[in-house]
């Protein structure tokens, strides 16, 4: 039997005592309801107050077994209290350190700093894709949804070196400043990059003027939600049979098709061929959009001709089985 339903018996046990304690002085005493009812009262809480009515030595009968009865409905109440108490507790502690054990494993993750509504947003379609990650808030109560859905959260701010060492920023891949404080943002976003300078930081920034600064204090990059919004209502205006296929193949209901990155390791067989030569179309089935070189820079719609280098980063579009079999062939 579960906690809830012992504490329902422990409840419904209770009443059905103070129910035959009314009933038991009605008639056995003579005495009004509410007589009965205030009798039965004093004697369940072991008040101790004089009794009502002077009683017969049927009615003390029947009150020293009423005084048994609630004793024992009494005590077992307490006894399942308690126990449920302990085994919040206990589950409350079973659970952080469960999670601090995750925590401690985290390798090649991301940490998200903020959760808010872009950070929410952030760490569900990672834990949809099954990226490692970890969430960073300060206030606890912004984070109980986290919580509720076994997503691993510090408590604590991005914008100390403390915190920032507890999500295990050495052996992170990248971090996402999402608070909705420009001020904040810029905070967590030296913080991080003092730490580690080859780190990708994704910031968000509310106002445009927070756009450069951020830029300058180490973010890879910076997202304004109102400057995204804008951009997609001119879109909206101006292309929407183009977007209407990005969120068909890209959105909630989306096609198997998605963008991906493959690196060309040294190793790779691809190294020194063109892609006419490598024959990616036919052989996986994709469509490479650009070749980002290992210098930072990007060719976008190579040409048949166009050289494969280590290092270099294909991007193509395709399906997850498509991209697969890209993999498979750079060897990455």
């Amino acid at each position: 039997m579960t906690i809830r339903n012992q504490i329902r018996l422990s409840l419904v046990v209770l009443a059905v005592v103070l129910f035959v304690g009314i009933v038991g002085f009605h008639y056995i005493e003579g005495w009004p309801w509410f007589d009965g009812l205030y009798m039965t009262l004093i004697t369940m809480t072991t008040i101790g107050y004089t009794e009502v009515h002077p009683m017969s030595p049927a009615g003390r009968v029947f009150n020293v077994f009423l005084i048994v009865a609630a004793v024992m409905a009494g005590g077992f109440l307490v006894a399942t209290g308690t126990s449920a108490m302990l085994e919040f507790e206990l589950s409350n502690i079973l659970g952080r350190r469960r999670m601090e054990r995750e925590i401690a494993k985290l390798k090649d993750h991301y940490i998200i700093c903020g959760a808010g509504r872009v950070g929410r947003t952030v760490a569900r379609q990672f834990r949809a894709r099954g990226i490692p990650f970890v969430l960073v808030e300060k206030e606890a109560a912004h984070a109980q949804w986290a919580v509720d859905e076994g997503i691993p959260v510090i408590i604590g701010t991005g914008a100390t070196e403390g915190g920032l060492q507890k999500a295990r920023i050495e052996h992170a891949r990248g971090l996402v400043s999402a608070v909705t404080s420009d001020a904040d943002n810029l905070y967590i976003v030296l913080t991080a990059s003092g730490m580690r300078p080859e780190l990708k930081i994704i910031a968000r920034a509310s106002e445009e003027e927070a756009i450069p600064k951020l830029l300058r204090a180490g973010a890879s990059q910076v997202l304004s939600p109102y400057h995204f919004i804008g951009h997609r209502i001119v879109q909206l205006l101006l292309r929407p049979n183009v977007l209407d296929f990005i969120d068909t193949a890209f959105g909630t209901e989306r096609l198997d098709i998605e963008i991906g990155e493959v690196r060309v390791p040294e190793n790779s067989r691809l190294v020194g061929k063109s892609l006419a030569e490598a024959d990616i179309r036919q052989t996986t089935g994709v469509l490479v959009l650009a070749l980002k070189r290992a210098n930072g820079s990007l060719d976008f719609n190579p040409a048949p001709e166009a050289a494969i280098r280590a290092g270099d980063c294909l991007i193509a579009i395709g399906s997850t089985e498509h991209l697969t079999r890209l993999e498979s062939l750079a060897g990455a």
